[in-house]
């Protein structure tokens, strides 16, 4: 498989794959954004490149919006920073993670900003916030609760799309491994909800009297939190 990368305005980057067994051009979305044309063995370069840019406004409307740049140096979690290598002899991008680093090595014919060599990136550093997150949440969630007096049955690290935490009514307490991004005031207050709702499972009036008895600055907190979003941070 022969394949080509161009940049287009107002679309970003497209890779172009010919196929032998291709009888038609095609176009796809990958879930980063990335988009790709696939085209017969025989047709040009050329005319895949025109028929993506004949489709800008199905590209736009469908893909969802391309997730900020990593790059060099950004921070991942509390014990790592991002680290681009190229490599003569790398095959493809490959992302692991060592005691300070998440390592990312990539072919050199490849750049950076390359989706594939982003899409391991954001894997490797995904796995990092896990590892993080399993050691040490757990362990203060434990210490929060004996200090503040409550109790739960379990608690589990995932990755969640839209929220911090939850908890069951049997005191079983969910974490989102984004946890690992925050400060670690706020880490503390999102686990003190938490540990609020094993008391108090509805946000009324008496679950929030109860968190500020444990989270005086509640209020002030909350509101900050509700900057933060639950995705890699790029900074």
């Amino acid at each position: 498989m022969a394949t080509k990368q161009v940049d287009i305005p107002g679309i970003g980057p497209v890779t172009l794959y010919k196929r032998r067994g291709n009888r038609s051009l095609r176009l796809s979305l990958g879930s980063g954004g990335e988009v790709r044309v696939s085209l017969p063995y025989w047709v040009p370069y050329a005319a895949g490149e025109q028929f993506a840019r004949s489709r800008e406004a199905w590209i736009l409307a469908h893909r969802s919006p391309t997730p900020a740049l990593l790059e060099d140096g950004h921070a991942v979690g509390k014990a790592h920073h991002l680290r681009f290598a190229p490599s003569f002899e790398a095959k493809k991008p490959v992302g692991r993670i060592k005691a300070s680093e998440v390592e990312i090595t990539y072919p050199r014919s490849l750049t950076l900003a390359d989706p594939a060599v982003q899409k391991a990136a954001r894997s490797a550093a995904i796995r990092a916030l896990r590892k993080e997150a399993e050691r040490l949440l757990p362990q203060r969630l434990h210490q929060l609760a004996e200090r503040n007096g409550f109790t739960f049955s379990n608690v589990q690290i995932k990755q969640l799309k839209s929220r911090w935490g939850s908890c069951s009514s049997k005191k079983e307490i969910t974490l989102n491994l984004f946890l690992m991004q925050l400060p670690w005031h706020l880490i503390d207050y999102v686990l003190l909800h938490e540990l609020t709702h094993t008391k108090v499972m509805q946000h009324g009036a008496p679950f929030w009297q109860e968190l500020e008895r444990h989270a005086p600055r509640a209020k002030a907190l909350r509101k900050e939190i509700g900057n933060c979003q639950t995705v890699l941070r790029t900074e």
